[in-house]
């Protein structure tokens, strides 16, 4: 007769909160094994609408809906980091205005109407992007948002808004030339000098400039829609990231899709660069290399 050994209950003290379609997929998973920081490319609100002949509008409300149910999913699990791709600096500039308008007062609906959900959950919010080039009125309700989740100290919610990554990188490099320039003028260097010996840089001085410096980057990376493409999202990041592509659209995603998501991670090897546990056993080179 085979003993099963039964496995230990996870340690996360919020996942009992969890429905019980959420608890049967996290049973599953390994516990030591989640990711510490996912990252969800939000993709399918116009088309949720769409199919259901309604208003674009509609399909970002309920899409604002499903980015609560996830986070709070997240956060009853122990995820530490998760950002999500709210707005992107290409929507700001070639969208209809009046939808840009729209989603300015749905984030501030969003943050408002969420802020004692997110208490209850543990959860701090933060922000990557051009964040100066919103609307005045919008930067306040978030600086509130954020520094009245300052003292959370569980997940930490960071939405990408007036984000391109490539701008990112932009801006990252023009901070680390600024800091050069200053270091070199307060030793008293020319122009000329600083053109003959160029200051070396390495993967990590452009790393502490990103908007994202202090966060670790994404395991994991979510795409809803079946869209196969990146979008300009945190491209210095994901180098080493595993990628999920769903079809469900955006508005459909609920925790359980999370957590679905975590399981085909989880069954993932990841190399970064290196060699997997190889089941063919090592491998020699040929006699005479």
């Amino acid at each position: 007769m085979i003993s099963v050994v039964p496995k230990p209950a996870p340690q996360t003290p919020g996942w009992q909160q969890l429905s019980a379609d959420e608890q049967s997929v996290y049973l599953s998973l390994d516990p030591a094994r989640l990711p510490r920081h996912i990252a969800i490319i939000m993709d399918g609100n116009g088309r949720w609408a769409g199919r259901r002949s309604l208003a674009r509008f509609l399909g970002h409300q309920q899409g604002a809906e499903s980015v609560q149910f996830v986070v709070e999913t997240a956060a009853r699990i122990g995820i530490p980091w998760m950002t999500l791709y709210a707005f992107s600096l290409e929507n700001n500039l070639r969208r209809p205005r009046t939808e840009v308008g729209f989603l300015m007062k749905l984030l501030k609906s969003y943050l408002t109407g969420n802020i004692k959900r997110m208490h209850d959950n543990n959860i701090r919010i933060a922000y990557i992007g051009r964040i100066k080039e919103l609307p005045a009125d919008v930067q306040e309700t978030m600086l509130w948002a954020q520094e009245s989740t300052a003292r959370n100290t569980g997940t930490t919610l960071t939405l990408a808004l007036n984000y391109g990554s490539r701008t990112e990188m932009v801006d990252a490099m023009g901070s680390v030339l600024a800091v050069r320039l200053r270091q070199a003028k307060a030793a008293g260097l020319s122009l000329d000098d600083i053109i003959a010996h160029p200051p070396t840089l390495d993967e990590s001085d452009l790393a502490s400039a990103l908007y994202t410096a202090g966060m670790p980057d994404p395991d994991l990376i979510i795409r809803t829609s079946g869209e196969q493409r990146i979008s300009n999202f945190l491209l210095w990041q994901m180098a080493y990231s595993e990628i999920y592509v769903t079809d469900r659209l955006w508005p459909d995603f609920r925790g359980i899709h999370l957590l679905e998501a975590i399981q085909n991670y989880q069954q993932r090897e990841r190399r970064f660069g290196g060699l997997g546990e190889s089941k063919d056993g090592p491998q020699s080179l040929p006699d005479g290399l």
